[in-house]
C-alpha cells in the first residue's frame, strides 16, 4: 500500500497541457529531416490552443532568433518501451540504449527541436502565430512548450557526438527535371530539393531500382536513387489536396 505522501505527490502531478500544435508540409514521417536546422528553407507556423492566445505571454520573444520547442512525438505514444533501439544511421542493425539516441521510442513520447523564428504574426482568428523555419515534425505535432534558445549556454560547438559523430554525413547531387519541378510552387522548391539531398530513405535500403516517395506540401514526389544521385522520376498531387 502506497504511503500517504506518495500518494500526494502523485496528486499534484498535473498532465502535461498542449499548448499549440506546429504545422508543416509533412503530412507522414518519411522525408522529415533526422535534427532541426539542417534545411533552413523549411517554413511551419505554430498556432497556440485558444487558452494561450494571449499575446502577453510572448512578450520579449521577438527578441530571440531561435527557440525551442518541447513536443510529443503523436504517432508514436505506447505503453511499452525498450530500454534499447535501433537508430536508422546505425543501418537499423545495431542497438544503442534508447538514452543515448533521439529515437521517438521512449518512456515519454516527448521531443525536442531547435528552431529559427522568422516573426511573430497577431491573426485576428488564431491570436499570435509563430512563423519558424528549420522544423523536424510532422504536421499537426501537438508543442508542449516553447522555450527562448540561449546562443551563450545552450552552444556548445566543443561537445562530442558520441557514436554518431562517426557515421558518414553526406548529401545527395538531386536530378530534378524542370518540367516536375514547375508543378511545385516556387515558394516550396529550396526546401524539397534540401529535403531530397538529406537521402530521406532508411540508412538500410540502398536498392537503386526500387522507387521511393516523398509526401511534402500537398504533393507525392517519386524517385530512385543511384549510388549519390538521387533522380526524380514522378509527382502526383495528394488527393486530399485536390481543387
Amino acid at each position: 500500500m502506497k504511503k500517504n505522501s506518495e500518494k500526494e505527490n502523485e496528486c499534484l502531478r498535473p498532465p502535461l497541457k498542449i499548448i499549440a500544435h506546429i504545422h508543416t508540409d509533412f503530412p507522414e514521417k518519411f522525408g522529415i529531416p533526422r535534427q532541426s536546422g539542417l534545411i533552413n528553407a523549411l517554413k511551419a507556423a505554430i498556432v497556440f490552443e485558444p487558452e494561450y492566445r494571449n499575446p502577453y505571454a510572448l512578450r520579449g520573444l521577438e527578441g530571440f532568433s531561435h527557440l525551442w520547442l518541447i513536443w510529443e512525438f503523436s504517432e508514436a505514444v505506447c505503453d511499452t518501451w525498450s530500454p534499447t533501439v535501433k537508430p536508422p544511421r546505425l543501418g537499423g542493425n545495431k542497438r544503442m540504449g534508447v538514452f543515448a539516441t533521439r529515437s521517438p521510442y521512449r518512456p515519454n513520447a516527448i521531443g525536442l527541436s531547435s528552431v529559427k523564428l522568422d516573426g511573430i504574426e497577431l491573426n485576428t482568428e488564431l491570436g499570435p502565430v509563430l512563423h519558424v523555419s528549420g522544423a523536424d515534425l510532422l504536421d499537426n505535432t501537438p508543442i508542449y512548450d516553447i522555450k527562448p534558445y540561449l546562443p551563450y549556454t545552450d552552444s556548445h560547438p566543443e561537445a562530442a557526438g558520441g557514436f554518431a559523430d562517426p557515421v558518414k554525413n553526406y548529401v545527395l547531387e538531386v536530378e530534378f527535371p524542370e518540367q516536375l519541378l514547375a508543378l511545385i510552387p516556387k515558394t516550396k522548391r529550396e526546401a524539397i530539393l534540401g529535403v531530397l539531398a538529406q537521402d530521406p530513405r532508411p540508412a538500410y535500403q540502398n536498392d537503386p531500382i526500387r522507387i521511393y516517395g516523398v509526401s511534402f506540401a500537398g504533393f507525392n514526389i517519386r524517385f530512385t536513387v543511384q549510388d549519390l544521385l538521387l533522380t526524380v522520376c514522378e509527382i502526383t498531387r495528394m488527393e486530399n489536396e485536390l481543387p
